[in-house]
């Protein structure tokens, strides 16, 4: 059995337990995705564009810009994120894996960064314990998402690592 790099495979299954979280937001009725609740973010659109622009910045910083640089078009995009429908979603993120992917093939993965984090200050890391911050980050808020939908009367998905290694 050939087994992929082990960072390579949690972002695999980063990939595919947002996947998994999109694909039932589909399924749900359309006005569940926007809408406002009492919760640590306004709505699941909320914390699923949260998710994306995280990616998004972490493989800016990942591929060479500085965290200000990276996080600046992260907010740019911010909004035309946030009003996306779900099935719009599905596709930026599909696309967002592809570019981090090919990203990821060729970088030397114990390659050591800096991140100068405005509020945190500066951080020496490596490409690989970044890209396992963003799969644990996703978890985090894909939890949040699961709670949402209970709020709401909805049930969630299982989208855990065990479950992810049993689809393959």
């Amino acid at each position: 059995m050939n087994h992929p790099e082990p960072v390579l495979e949690m972002y695999n299954y980063h990939s595919w337990a947002n996947g998994v979280i999109i694909d039932q937001l589909i399924e749900l009725p359309q006005h569940i995705y926007h809408k406002e609740i009492q919760s640590g973010f306004s709505s699941v659109s909320k914390v699923l564009s949260h998710i994306y622009l995280t990616d998004y910045a972490w493989f800016d910083i990942i591929s060479g810009k500085s965290m200000d640089e990276a996080m600046a078009s992260s907010n740019q995009l911010r909004e035309e994120v946030e009003k996306k429908s779900i099935e719009e979603m599905k596709k930026i993120f599909l696309d967002l894996y592809e570019r981090n992917k090919a990203l990821l093939s060729t970088e030397d993965m114990e390659k050591v960064i800096v991140v100068d984090n405005p509020y945190a200050g500066l951080l020496e890391t490596s490409i690989s314990e970044s890209v396992l911050h963003v799969v644990t980050h996703g978890s985090y808020h894909r939890g949040n998402i699961a709670t949402m939908l209970r709020q709401m009367g909805h049930t969630s998905v299982m989208q855990d690592f065990g479950l992810y290694l049993y689809s393959k």
